[in-house]
């Protein structure tokens, strides 16, 4: 998200209306320096080194380690922070460890500036290293350089069936909320918002028909972002420390529950989940867009996986789940234990 951020609708006049009038040029001329300032601020104060990968185990024992390969945009690198246990893949794999009681191994495969259209590349690596479970956090570039939405769910929707066909579980973090970057004013930060909801909303129904869940990021930060600037990093548009560690804490409940290691009910400290429904996948897709933290999967209604407005999908809210601190991570991969791996 570093350079296409920059550049967010630099063409986003062409969206806002395309009347030939003194009013329509004037709005063109607004949104282009409103991009352009936005684009000056951000790259201004980007820092341009990813923070280390976190490779490595998390836990204790000496099992066979669960796989756990994280694949995206700089949102899945954790660009904004500089320390290995401040970024979400880190965050989950320890929290991930702690759940299933067993070793995680970590693979963060996530290219920072990357659009859906590279996933293809970080899929054939990913499957080389036969993961049991997945996270993606991919969209907020295509929005930025106005890639249309059915290319990049296309691209996502491919990569999502490529794992799931490999037996891996694939949990999606959905595009976040562009209308929380602070540099963007208004009205180009309506369109923003519009733009990468409409994403969400898309990549939740592909994922789910190709067998991977969801889960919405975007209004789960847009809210904090917007009363909190401390969830922002140094550039203004990347989450922080305690903006990753709020995202994980969104994420690892369904990474938990992917791989088959998330409490049913209140255990561990862990609360249960707030609530479930059943729904037609795109009513809930719609639904999940705007609403903090809800995940979707598919599921079955009277034995069937599909009624008459489409395939069922099933939404859950969870409840605030304690995830690991940056420090709590770190401990771990130095406390881990070699694994058997036999």
């Amino acid at each position: 998200m570093r350079t296409d951020t920059a550049r967010l609708l630099r063409t986003g006049a062409a969206y806002g209306g395309g009347s030939v009038t003194v009013a329509g040029a004037a709005l063109f001329a607004l949104l282009r320096e409103e991009a352009r300032a936005a684009r000056r601020t951000v790259e201004a104060h980007t820092d341009r080194n990813d923070p280390p990968s976190g490779d490595g185990v998390y836990g204790r024992g000496r099992t066979k380690p669960i796989v756990f390969t994280v694949l995206g945009d700089s949102s899945a690198v954790g660009l904004g922070v500089t320390r290995a246990s401040q970024t979400p893949g880190v965050l989950v794999a320890a929290g991930l460890a702690e759940l299933a009681e067993r070793p995680v191994r970590l693979v963060r495969l996530a290219v920072t500036g990357a659009r859906a259209a590279h996933l293809e590349a970080q899929v054939d690596r990913a499957l080389a290293e036969k993961p049991a479970v997945a996270l993606i956090m991919i969209g907020a570039n295509d929005v930025t350089s106005r890639t249309p939405t059915a290319v990049s769910v296309g691209h996502l929707t491919d990569a999502v069936r490529r794992l799931t066909a490999a037996g891996c579980e694939v949990v999606v973090g959905t595009c976040p909320d562009l209308g929380t970057i602070r540099p963007i004013a208004q009205p180009l930060r309506t369109l923003a918002r519009r733009w990468s909801r409409q994403m969400a909303a898309a990549q939740t129904i592909a994922v789910v028909e190709a067998g991977g869940r969801t889960v919405s990021l975007g209004s789960l930060l847009g809210p904090t972002f917007a009363s909190d600037h401390g969830m922002f990093s140094n550039d203004q548009f990347h989450p922080s420390a305690f903006g990753y560690a709020a995202a994980a804490a969104v994420l690892l409940p369904a990474v938990a529950d992917a791989v088959g290691v998330w409490p049913a009910g209140t255990g561990r400290g862990l609360r249960a989940l707030r609530s479930e429904s059943v729904r037609p996948v795109a009513r809930a897709a719609a639904r999940a867009a705007s609403r903090p933290g809800t995940e979707v999967q598919g599921t079955e209604v009277a034995g069937s996986d599909t009624g008459p407005r489409g395939p069922w999908a099933l939404l859950r809210r969870p409840r605030p789940t304690d995830v690991p601190t940056p420090e709590e991570a770190e401990r771990a991969e130095t406390e881990a234990e070699p694994a058997d791996l036999h």
